[in-house]
């Protein structure tokens, strides 16, 4: 299967989770890739715009995205793991993902690392742009990295490698 075409279905599969494509070119949003209908709102009662809500404590969140400031509480508060900010303005071809990580030892910045996706296949190697532990923050570590725009619907996780950009 050529690239445009897992691009294609790829963003079929997410795009319940995403904003509009205007809303997508004006700056950084959330996403919850929450599929469990579980007890549980810390992206709710961490959200400072009141952007995320839910229908009931077991429902799956919903975004407001024209309320959403991609300010990354919810990727700090969700025990899941499941929120994730992205910003599709960084550049021509290239895209910010704010991801959660919870693994030791944490990235650097300026560290290239491998791009998993939600299977934990390898998509393609990225920047570490920045690493917020744990000590700064009010939960997970936070961990954003420079990727391809067309990969970043793609990417969920990552595999360190131990490299820096040279």
């Amino acid at each position: 299967m050529n690239t445009e075409k897992i691009n294609e279905k790829i963003e079929n599969e997410v795009s319940k989770f995403l904003p509009s494509k205007n809303q997508r070119q004006e700056g950084s949003y959330a996403v919850c890739e929450c599929h469990q209908e579980i007890p549980c709102n810390p992206c709710v009662t961490s959200c400072p715009t009141g952007a995320i809500t839910q229908e009931t404590i077991n429902s799956t969140p919903d975004i407001d995205f024209d309320q959403c400031v991609g300010c990354r509480e919810c990727v700090t508060a969700c025990p899941g793991l499941a929120c994730f900010v992205i910003d599709e303005t960084y550049s021509e071809t290239q895209a910010l993902l704010h991801i959660p990580y919870e693994f030791l030892p944490l990235p650097e910045e300026g560290d290239i690392v491998q791009g998993l996706d939600r299977k934990g296949n390898e998509v393609t190697e990225v920047e570490v742009k920045r690493v917020d532990d744990r000590e700064t923050l009010n939960g997970s570590n936070v961990v954003t990295l420079i990727t391809p725009k067309e990969k970043v619907h793609q990417i969920r996780n990552i595999k360190l490698l131990g490299g820096k950009r040279g």
